[in-house]
């Protein structure tokens, strides 16, 4: 099998071969130029040894036993894939896999209603929940630099969104799982990044899909064609 330059940037998303043609689906497949699986055997490796690490095992191994079990049927043939589970029961399966009894949950506060919700769901599930929602702490936007023009509800001193904070809390209430609901873009990151426990996403933002992202690029051949030329 003939190798591809190994200075071709990676470029998965743009790979025009079908899927049981690639060689990262199948022993047979092959690659398209930039292909990772034949260019960076080297980084594969030492991510592959990262497994071996305390806890990151069994974090994977728990977490493909759960991707299995949202498919109903596996053992007809043949067989047919038949998604079974939503999200929110996929995290709540995956926590008690992995033992966990603290959960962490951060929340935007537009999504107030939903996260009272959500945080039912999970006490309904047996866990123990410390929630925080993103203008905890009502720290002044102007604290970060925010002048009146860049405020939502401008002449008003307006709380800014405190993923740090969020983060920091939970590591203090030491929180075994986070999950995110309807965090800013940006905010999210910042969470990520302070966040000592795993983490995980129930929804993301998107005010205008009512929180339903993908629904832009299923439409992106129509309504929302200008996703594609945003110069037009």
């Amino acid at each position: 099998m003939k190798k591809n330059k190994r200075n071709s940037l990676p470029s998965c998303a743009s790979c025009k071969l079908g899927i049981h043609e690639r060689i990262c689906y199948t022993e047979q497949g092959t690659g398209s130029k930039g292909c990772p699986t034949l260019t960076r055997e080297d980084i594969l490796a030492k991510a592959n040894a990262e497994y071996e690490a305390q806890g990151v095992w069994e974090f994977a191994h728990q977490a493909s036993v759960q991707e299995a079990e949202c498919y109903a049927n596996r053992h007809q043939r043949p067989y047919m894939m038949q998604p079974a589970k939503t999200r929110i029961v996929e995290i709540c399966e995956f926590a008690k896999k992995m033992g966990y009894k603290r959960l962490g949950f951060v929340f935007c506060i537009g999504l107030a209603k939903e996260a009272r919700v959500v945080d039912e769901i999970f006490r309904a599930h047996g866990f123990e929940v410390v929630s925080v929602v993103c203008k905890a702490g009502r720290t002044s936007k102007e604290n970060i630099g925010i002048e009146d023009k860049d405020k939502i509800f401008q002449g008003t001193d307006e709380a800014m969104c405190n993923p740090i904070f969020q983060a920091r809390l939970l590591n203090n209430e030491k929180t075994e799982f986070n999950i995110l609901l309807g965090l800013c873009v940006g905010h999210d990151s910042l969470f990520f990044k302070y966040a000592e426990a795993p983490n995980t996403v129930l929804a993301v933002k998107d005010r205008v899909t009512g929180h339903n992202p993908l629904a832009a690029i299923y439409l992106s051949q129509s309504y929302y064609q200008k996703l594609k030329k945003p110069e037009a």
